[in-house]
């Protein structure tokens, strides 16, 4: 072992830490810097914990956190709800490329899951 690895049990605690971080501040953007000084490692380390604990960067996992919120929201579809409102609220705003990774994590696009939804509720 590198004398300035972490141990696992140091990595799931890095994770958890920004974890919490991120999910309190959704939608809103959090820069990684930030995320480094709340855990209290540098970047390269709260990188590796997070591909060791998650299998994911802290960014891909901002991103997923942030599709899991949506794909929810739609499938709850409250009144008069648009797959554009629901997206900008948890800050995508390049709708082409949302749709895209949506599709790609719930096989299914985000105006599919609205629709599904409206069949459920009749």
């Amino acid at each position: 072992m590198k004398p300035h690895s972490a141990t696992a049990a140091t990595r799931r605690h890095i994770v958890k830490a920004a974890e919490a971080l991120l999910r309190a501040r959704l939608p809103d953007p959090v820069a990684i810097r930030h995320l480094c000084g709340v855990t209290g490692v540098c970047e390269r380390t709260l990188r590796n914990a997070f591909y060791d604990v998650l299998g994911m960067s802290p960014r891909q996992f901002m991103l997923r956190a942030r599709l899991d919120q949506v794909h929810e929201a739609l499938k709850r579809r409250p009144k008069q709800v648009t797959v554009t409102a629901v997206a900008t609220k948890y800050g995508f705003y390049e709708l082409g490329r949302f749709a895209g990774r949506y599709k790609v994590v719930f096989g299914e696009y985000p105006s599919d899951t609205l629709r599904a939804g409206d069949d459920n509720a009749r």
